[in-house]
């Protein structure tokens, strides 16, 4: 983990195991997203990750007979919260993607809020391939992507191209493997530009509207933006706009 400018860099740093989501390597990530989260400084979390697989899932070690279903147990429940916290945290999360990602890997991939790629990179759920369905990874492969897209991807466990991920949506830019870390900054030092405060309020709105109806998502965004006047950050851009300077954000 390292920070600079707002910035945080995590890094998946286990090539050799091809970065599996291990249970050591889950607790480490839940613990480097929640550090400091709150604190004035940090604006923006990158997941990165050393070598030529970005994520290839789970550890499969874990997952066999010689442990006890608790143990398993404890594999997923830990996954499924370290997936669901990036989208709870109140800050941006980018997933910078240079090479493979399966199964939880690319459930990783999915879960973030913004996806930058390499041209080389791929995305799959092979499990159906090994007798373990991904069907974890399918819940965020699911909001991600068009039904009949990820049920292919989950029923033939063959993989998307970065192109292909891009035109379906799971991931935000594609880029050659030479520009992925300028485009990545060029993306995150955009956002630090803006209000945290603001930036914690629109991702958890956002979040909360996506699965209500019409009617309701309105309703309740609609108290949002009144809500958001309210923030000292709300009057501040709105004066500065006004008054043609930049504004100064409180956060």
């Amino acid at each position: 983990r390292r920070q600079a400018g707002g910035v945080r860099t995590i890094v998946l740093n286990n090539p050799r195991r091809r970065n599996a989501l291990s249970l050591p390597m889950l607790r480490c990530l839940r613990q480097d997203l929640l550090h400091d989260v709150k604190g004035r400084e940090l604006r923006v979390i990158v997941i990165a990750a050393e070598g030529p697989v970005f994520c290839s899932g789970h550890d499969l070690k874990e997952l066999s007979s010689e442990d006890d279903v608790k143990h398993h147990s404890q594999v997923f429940e830990l996954c499924a919260e370290v997936m669901t916290l990036i989208q709870k945290l109140p800050v941006p999360v980018i997933a910078k993607v240079n090479g493979l990602a399966t199964a939880a890997g690319c459930q990783l991939v999915a879960s973030c809020d913004i996806a930058v790629a390499s041209e080389k990179s791929q995305f799959a759920t092979p499990g159906v391939n090994i007798g373990l369905f991904c069907s974890t990874p399918a819940v965020a492969l699911g909001r991600s992507l068009p039904r009949k897209v990820a049920l292919e991807m989950l029923f033939t466990g063959e993989p998307l191209s970065a192109r292909e991920a891009l035109m379906h949506g799971l991931v935000s830019k594609v880029v050659p493997e030479d520009k992925l870390e300028e485009e990545t900054m060029k993306i995150s030092q955009k956002i630090c530009e803006s209000s945290k405060s603001i930036l914690a309020l629109g991702k958890a709105t956002f979040y909360r509207q996506i699965t209500q109806d019409l009617d309701t998502a309105y309703k309740m965004t609609t108290q949002v933006m009144v809500d958001n006047l309210t923030l000292r950050d709300g009057q501040e851009g709105i004066e500065a706009f006004i008054q043609k300077r930049k504004p100064v954000w409180s956060h």
